[in-house]
């Protein structure tokens, strides 16, 4: 494993339980609706469909499409956070298959899937293009890829964040590991969404859309979920 990809599954490994536990939180709040509303914005729920979850970290996702009827496979770098995502699936009796994968270049077979999402990875991959490509053949011809994340990489530091927020009780270690990886990565990067769009149709993905606004509708409130970073979201069809 590369170096800053093992940086990047240090920093997950460690953060596995306490992820986990503000997942469920998250599962039971009001978020879980507004995701899903997202979703449905552009996939149908009353029939049964083939997604990925990408960079699934504990299951959210994968978890969330489940409990519509749809079969969803989950994949991470990381295995903590995997056995955290069995773990849940368990508890709450929501089925999902879940595997430990590289997301850059995932060892599933071709044009298998329906639908493809993804939420705060793209930023940590070292290697997006070759992420995209992937991606695009796993999907069916007219395949959607749903991707919600943020410019992370050249986000503003120290913005404030409610006392009840996950980084406030993060060890200053970690949180200077999350900066160490955010440098790393930014020499590599464009300004996004922008870079992605370009990314995506080098891949192949057609009627590429981006919307810059859905932070609005899923952090209008500062809570312990709030992000501080404005998160976009990109669909694209194969």
């Amino acid at each position: 494993m590369e170096a800053i990809k093992e940086k990047v599954f240090e920093y997950w490994s460690q953060r596995a339980k306490d992820f986990a536990i503000q997942r469920i939180r998250e599962f039971s709040s009001e978020k879980h609706e507004l995701w899903l509303e997202e979703f449905e914005r552009h996939i149908p729920m009353d029939k049964k469909l083939k997604i990925l979850d990408v960079g699934t970290g504990t299951g959210f996702f994968a978890l969330l499409l489940a409990a519509k009827g749809h079969q969803v496979t989950g994949i991470d770098l990381t295995e903590n956070m995997i056995e955290e995502a069995k773990k849940i699936s368990r508890e709450t009796g929501l089925t999902a298959d879940f595997y430990v994968m590289d997301a850059e270049n995932p060892n599933l077979p071709v044009k298998s899937f329906d639908v493809i999402v993804s939420r705060n990875l793209t930023w940590t991959l070292p290697h997006l293009a070759q992420a995209y490509q992937s991606w695009h053949r796993l999907l069916k011809p007219n395949g959607i890829f749903i991707n919600f994340d943020g410019d992370y990489c050249h986000e503003k530091k120290n913005q404030p964040v409610p006392e009840n927020h996950a980084h406030k009780s993060l060890p200053g270690e970690l949180m200077q590991k999350y900066e160490e990886i955010k440098d790393e990565l930014r020499e590599g990067q464009r300004i996004r969404p922008y870079w992605d769009r370009e990314l995506l149709q080098q891949a192949g993905f057609r009627d590429i859309e981006t919307d810059k606004s859905v932070w609005k509708r899923i952090y209008h409130n500062f809570d312990e979920f709030y992000n501080p970073t404005p998160i976009f979201k990109i669909v694209a069809y194969a």
